[in-house]
């Protein structure tokens, strides 16, 4: 990639107008590269079938496309699809497809690896090589939004940002992708259909608050006690529970949405009953719905998903104190292709 090239996706349609006319090109060719950028995403500029030769050749002079493009694909026995990305520079990404009978979930990464650490997740093992530009996240939903198509038919109903890195330390990137996923001149995704999951940044959940966002928000909590979930999630010691639970009142008091938290249940670690009941009273200061998640092993025999019947106590405990609760099975297992186990490698 040459250095005098800029990204074409970081520019807006009035930006482009502006490089148009400073070009003698008619600003109303703007409309028509914006389009083909977003709402018909292309990752060339020869694809653009409706811009004359001389036009095309003048934006690759001068742009690029920060597209991505599919390196491997595995489908998994239940139908889930993990895709490793390879991006310009060579590294890997990962995201994953996950279909049912009538709808497709596309999980999508922010960061190439994470700094965070958390000790239960291989994407922490990998540490942190930089952030994924507004393109890169863009295309992953591009490209799983194709592939739901071509192997089940399905249209992509649902956006998840799980995947590799904290999309909350690429704040802008994400902010900016997300925008273009859900406006009309883009792919016109609601963002109702779109959720954020966080370990849970108090000051950067206050800038999403205010920014009075439309997607939902998910908090990977795992568990109500500082001192454990510092022993396993080492931002909890400079991002307390209780500054994390003021941070999501003031989210649900500027947006009136609720709070989903996801736990995924270690056993001997976060699913005994007095764990329930710490999370069960973490719950109280706002409206919640809860995700509680198979643990899914990623090669450390530290931990283990918790034994089927305590799985099911957890799990009825909650939902007796009135709370919103739904279980999640392990989808793409075989595949390395579920929650915790995306780490960018090829099989």
């Amino acid at each position: 990639m040459e250095e005098k090239k800029r990204d074409i996706l970081l520019l807006s349609l009035e930006e482009i107008k502006i490089f148009l006319n400073q070009k003698g090109e008619k600003s109303f060719r703007a409309k028509q590269i914006y389009e083909w950028l977003w709402e018909k995403p292309v990752s060339c500029f020869d694809s653009m079938t409706n811009i004359s030769k001389g036009l095309r050749s003048l934006l690759d002079e001068n742009f690029f496309i920060q597209s991505l493009e599919p390196d491997d694909i595995k489908i998994s026995k239940d139908k889930t699809v993990k895709i490793v990305f390879k991006l310009y520079d060579g590294v890997l990404i990962e995201g994953v497809l996950i279909p049912t009978d009538n709808r497709a979930t596309a999980c999508i990464s922010s960061q190439v690896g994470c700094s965070l650490g958390c000790k239960f997740c291989a994407t922490g093992n990998l540490g942190f090589k930089r952030n994924l530009s507004i393109g890169e996240i863009y295309h992953q939903v591009v490209e799983i939004r194709k592939l739901a198509k071509e192997k089940y038919n399905l249209p992509l109903t649902n956006i998840v940002l799980m995947g590799m890195g904290e999309p909350l330390l690429n704040y802008s990137n994400v902010i900016k992708a997300i925008e273009m996923i859900s406006s009309e001149k883009g792919l016109g995704m609601s963002p109702q259909r779109i959720t954020l999951s966080t370990v849970g940044l108090p000051k950067m959940i206050r800038k999403l608050a205010d920014a009075q966002v439309k997607f939902n928000l998910a908090i990977s909590l795992h568990i109500a006690n500082n001192k454990k979930r510092s022993e396993m999630m080492p931002v909890n010691q400079s991002n307390s529970l209780d500054d994390l639970k003021d941070s999501l009142i003031y989210f649900n008091e500027k947006t009136g949405q609720r709070i989903t938290f996801e736990y995924l249940l270690i056993d001997n670690f976060n699913d005994s009953l007095k764990d329930a009941k710490e999370f069960a009273e973490y719950c109280k200061s706002f409206p919640v719905k809860i995700n509680i998640i198979e643990y899914n092993s990623i090669n450390d025999q530290r931990f283990k998903k918790s034994k089927n019947e305590t799985f099911d106590e957890f799990v009825t405990f909650m939902k007796s104190r009135n709370l919103v609760v739904n279980v999640r099975r392990s989808r793409g297992m075989d595949i390395d292709a579920a929650c915790g186990q995306l780490a960018g490698k090829k099989k």
